[in-house]
This record gives C-alpha cells, sequence and structure tokens, in this order.
C-alpha cells in the first residue's frame, strides 16, 4: 500500500527516483485532533445517536445503584409488594390471567366419566395374582393401559402414567403393583387437584391464602355435593359454615393471623374428615362417627345446642361462671381461669370483670379439648398449664394445678390421693430432658401429652387414667362376645 498527496506530487517524485516525502502521523493532523475533540463533546451527533449515548447511560446508573444496595443488603430478599389497586388495569389483567390458568388447569383435569373408563381400563388390561386373587399390573401393562387410556380418554391422562408413579407403588416378587391403589391415587389426586382449583378461585388476593369468609365459601359450594349434608336446613347452613371453617383455620393457622394457607389445608387431616361426608348412605355411618366428626351436621348442631345450654343470660358470650358447667362441671377453677387470661381478648367496654367468651373463642375451645393429643390442641392447652409464662411446668406448677383436681375427687366420693405420688407419676410418663421442669416439647415427644393435661384439668379426666386398665378390659369384652 502507498501513500501520496491528492494532487499527485508524491506519486511524480517516487517516479523520479527522488525521495519521498513523509505523511504526518493522523494524531499530530490539527484537523483530525479538533474533529476527535468535537466528536467526543457529543456536539457532532444526531439527536438519535446523542438519546441511545443518553439512555445507555442512565441504565447503568441504575444499574450501579441496585448492584449497591444488593451488597449493601446481603442475602435480605425483597418480600413485601404493593398490590394493585381495585380497578386499576393490572388488577384486570392479573383476574383475567388467573382466570385463564386456572380454566386451563380444571380442563386438563379428568372427569367423572374420564375416571370410570379409566378403571374399565384396569381391569380389562390386568391379571389376576392366583395367590391372593388381587388385580395387578406389570411395567408392560402399565405402559399398554397407558397407551390405551389415551387413545380413549387424551392426553390428560397421561401423566399418571410414568414410571416414576408406578415405582411408587408396592410390588410383589415379580414386580407387579394392584390396580386398586393406583387408581385410587389418581382418584385423590384429581380431587385435590379440583380442591386447589376451586380455593384459588375463592382467594380475591391471589396470595396462595384463604381468609375466614373465602373458607366458609368453599364449604357452602361442597354442601350440595356431600351426601349427609344435602338435607341441611336453609337456616343453619351459615352457621355451619362457620363451625366448619373454624376447624381449619384452628389448625391450618397456629399463630392466628387471620388467614390459612391453601396448601397446608389441601394437606390436612381436616379436608379428609370434611369428604367422609360424600358417603352416599348414613346407615353406612354409625352415631358414634357421626359425633365424632366434627364436619358432620349431628356435630354442628351439637355445638350449638351446648353453647346456647351454657349460655344462662343469653346474651351470646360466656362468663367464666357458665363455662364452668361445660362437661359437668368437671373443669377445674383455675383451669378456666386461665382460659380466660390466656385465650379470651378483653372487651372494649366495661371493667375488669367484663372479659367473656364468644362464639368463635368457645369455638377454639372445644376443638382443643377434643383434640388433646394433636399438636394444636396440646399447644393451646399448655399455655393455661404454664401459670407463670416461663414455657415450662415445674413441680410446683403441677401440685398447684392437681390441687383442684384431687378436690373435685374427693367431693365425687372416690378414695384418698397422694398429690406427690401423682406428680412423680406424670413425671414418669413425660420423662422431660430436663428433669426439674417439663416443657411443650416434652409433651410432645412423650405421646402421652393429652393424657397428662387432661389428668391436671379435669376430674373425668384423672378418672379414666386412675381406671384406664378396666376401661380397656369393659372394651375387650365386647369384642370377644362379637
Amino acid at each position: 500500500m502507498y501513500c501520496g498527496s491528492i494532487d499527485g506530487e508524491g506519486h511524480d517524485a517516487a517516479a523520479s527516483g527522488g525521495p519521498a516525502r513523509k505523511i504526518p502521523p493522523a494524531s499530530s493532523m490539527l484537523w483530525v485532533r479538533n474533529l476527535r475533540r468535537y466528536v467526543g463533546s457529543d456536539s457532532g451527533l444526531g439527536s438519535e445517536a446523542v438519546m441511545e449515548l443518553e439512555t445507555k447511560r442512565i441504565l447503568l446508573d441504575i444499574f450501579k445503584e441496585k448492584q449497591q444496595k444488593s451488597a449493601e443488603a446481603g442475602t435480605i430478599p425483597s418480600f413485601y409488594k404493593k398490590k394493585p389497586e381495585e380497578g386499576s388495569i393490572s388488577h384486570r389483567v392479573e383476574r383475567l390471567a388467573k382466570y385463564r390458568f386456572l380454566k386451563k388447569q380444571s380442563d386438563n383435569l379428568l372427569n367423572a366419566d374420564d375416571l370410570d373408563a379409566m378403571w374399565v381400563c384396569l381391569r380389562e388390561n390386568c391379571v389376576i395374582d392366583d395367590a391372593t386373587g388381587a388385580e395387578k399390573m406389570n411395567y408392560e401393562d402399565f405402559c399398554h393401559i397407558a397407551s390405551v387410556c389415551t387413545e380413549q380418554i387424551g392426553s390428560k391422562c397421561r401423566r399418571f402414567f410414568s414410571p416414576s408413579n408406578f415405582m411408587k407403588f408396592e410390588k410383589d416378587e415379580s414386580g407387579r403393583i394392584a390396580i386398586l391403589p393406583f387408581y385410587l391415587y389418581v382418584m385423590r389426586t384429581v380431587s385435590l387437584t379440583q380442591a386447589r382449583i376451586d380455593m384459588s378461585e375463592l382467594d380475591e388476593d391471589s396470595d396462595g391464602f384463604l381468609q375466614p369468609h373465602e373458607m366458609e365459601a368453599y364449604i357452602r359450594g361442597l354442601i350440595p355435593n356431600l351426601a349427609q349434608l344435602r338435607d341441611m336446613p336453609a337456616a343453619f347452613v351459615q352457621m355451619y359454615c362457620r363451625i366448619a371453617a373454624h376447624k381449619f383455620f384452628f389448625f391450618c393457622d397456629p399463630n392466628r393471623r387471620g388467614k390459612a394457607c391453601i396448601k397446608k389445608v389441601l394437606l390436612s387431616n381436616c379436608l379428609q374428615e370434611l369428604m367422609e361426608l360424600h358417603q352416599e348412605s348414613e346407615e353406612e355411618v354409625t352415631d358414634t362417627e357421626q359425633a365424632e366428626n366434627w364436619f358432620s351436621l349431628t356435630s354442628a348442631q351439637r355445638i350449638c345446642d351446648m353453647f346456647l345450654a351454657l349460655d344462662k343470660d343469653m346474651n351470646g358470650t360466656l362468663s367464666k361462671q357458665e363455662l364452668r358447667e361445660y362437661a359437668d362441671g368437671t373443669l377445674t377453677d383455675i383451669f378456666i381461669e386461665r382460659v380466660f387470661d390466656e385465650h379470651v381478648r378483653r372487651g372494649k367496654t366495661g371493667g375488669g370483670n367484663s372479659r367473656e367468651m364468644d362464639f368463635e373463642s368457645f369455638l377454639d375451645f372445644v376443638l382443643a379439648l377434643e383434640n388433646k393429643d394433636t399438636p394444636e390442641g396440646l399447644t393451646y392447652l399448655f399455655r393455661c398449664l404454664d401459670l407463670h409464662g416461663k414455657g415450662c411446668l415445674t413441680t410446683a406448677d403441677i401440685h398447684t394445678l392437681f390441687r383442684d383436681v384431687h378436690q373435685k375427687w374427693i367431693e365425687g366420693g372416690n378414695y384418698e390421693l397422694c398429690i406427690e405420688d401423682v406428680r412423680d407419676e406424670i413425671w414418669d410418663m413425660v420423662k422431660p430432658a430436663d428433669p426439674l421442669r417439663i416443657t411443650l416439647a416434652d409433651l410432645l415427644a412423650c405421646k402421652q401429652g393429652g393424657t397428662v393435661a387432661s389428668m391436671l384439668i379435669d376430674v373425668r379426666g384423672f378418672w379414666a387414667h386412675d381406671n384406664r386398665e378396666n376401661l380397656l378390659q369393659e372394651e375387650e369384652e365386647p369384642e370377644e362376645e362379637g
């Protein structure tokens, strides 16, 4: 490559054999320096180029600012996001997106006809175990049934026939699984998914939690589909939904935040207990089972009748004196006092003696006493047993609590008790980690926390423990006769 002047002088000099004229470097040329300075000052750029540079600069500043904030905050993530205002565009878009998503999920679910068709496919393509007579299938049968079901039902059933699902079930020595557990698994999955869709539709703010009125609306929608609740009087529906929803919040909202996590509700025993009311014939369910099921109509009416019978002055709340009549007056006075101290809110008006138990608090009270062996029920009772709020029970606390039980025991015409012996027996039952005190963790770990709580708050509970061998023998005798 050559260089030369524009007018050709350099070329002529080279051609004539004379010395070539040196061209100064570009950086030394004045016009080049001026041009670079002009370009560097952004004055020579067009409006679009200037705008692009300015945008890049702003974005870079924002990025650096975020990096600096992240570095200062460490690993703490953002935990608050302002919800869109009612009626705003973002709120409408969110509701529309939620509706479309839930509709898509609902369309992908198997309906009753699909489940019936799957059961027919399973039975027609399984093998009978010669030893047990059970209907089973190996993995090849499993894959074949998957193909048949896909042809008859569609691709929405394909996800149930994955290899991982086959491996979840117990297999015999030939590697076969029973078709009934698999079919029940499919039905339960479909049922829970449908329940989650229904609950999500009622979740107004889409935060994955249900508030009390949303939970009541879900239960109200289930009533027509539950065989044992179809004949419920219309006037009692609202009260029933209130009672039924409260059990979900007692077990799924331990911190009493006023909202229950949908995932926790789906996995709780409460939902399973509610779904037991699907049984068509009430003859299949004994009166005892109906009374034990909190969600049965019999149980809900029992709770209402109990509250009305205790509310002597008919003011809609229970005083300490009125609550003492619960369970025929077998609960101790100190326990009733502690229930009001720990679990009953003080009234907005009136003096210090105006505190009374409303219906919601009464439901918590009944649920705790009827579920003493559960962590939630035992936690409720432990707060009442913990007289000084120290998080533990000492020998002095046990002595104080049992003193009222002992008094009722003697008044009932029973034999004399030694409180120290009962205290030592409780210590032997719990076996606390610290030999000087009993904590809630100790009561939960010993698996006898409900029995211990009953011994300390209810003379009838202590009587049942004292006569446990005779009661067990009475239960076994009818079984032997049958």
